[in-house]
């Protein structure tokens, strides 16, 4: 049975709760692995790839304030290429690192701005505006 993918719908006690794919570990243990669908108590969704109890791989989080992320996770962590939507309209598609911006990606306000150039953690230097007509 190790290493078997089920399919579950499990109700977590502090009232999460998860839909989709698991694995038995080697020592027994069932793992989210695979695609599903995890919705926390307080209202947080995530829905895409796990390993082993992380989410990892392509998948959607939705934060309750109306933040959403939708691209590439790494032990439960933005990394790689995505899209972070903030609740005010604001949006920052490019490369992540550890939930961090990182590397080339485009910074868009609700107005139509768009400032593209390098990112690192918290510092944007040389960023240029794009004009559109």
């Amino acid at each position: 049975m190790s290493g078997e993918t089920v399919k579950v719908s499990y109700v977590f006690p502090n009232g999460d709760i998860y839909e989709g794919e698991c694995r038995v570990s080697s020592s027994g243990v069932l793992m989210r692995t695979g695609w599903g669908t995890h919705t926390s108590a307080n209202g947080v969704t995530y829905t895409g790839a796990w390993l082993e109890d992380k989410l990892h791989g392509k998948g959607t989080l939705q934060h309750r304030s109306g933040a959403h992320y939708d691209g590439e996770f790494e032990d439960n962590k933005y990394h790689g290429m995505g899209t972070y939507t903030f609740p005010d309209g604001y949006t920052y598609k490019g490369q992540f690192y550890k939930n961090r911006f990182e590397g080339e990606g485009a910074f868009n306000d609700p107005q139509g701005c768009v400032w593209t150039g390098t990112f690192s953690s918290t510092k944007a230097l040389g960023l240029k505006l794009q004009h559109t007509n």
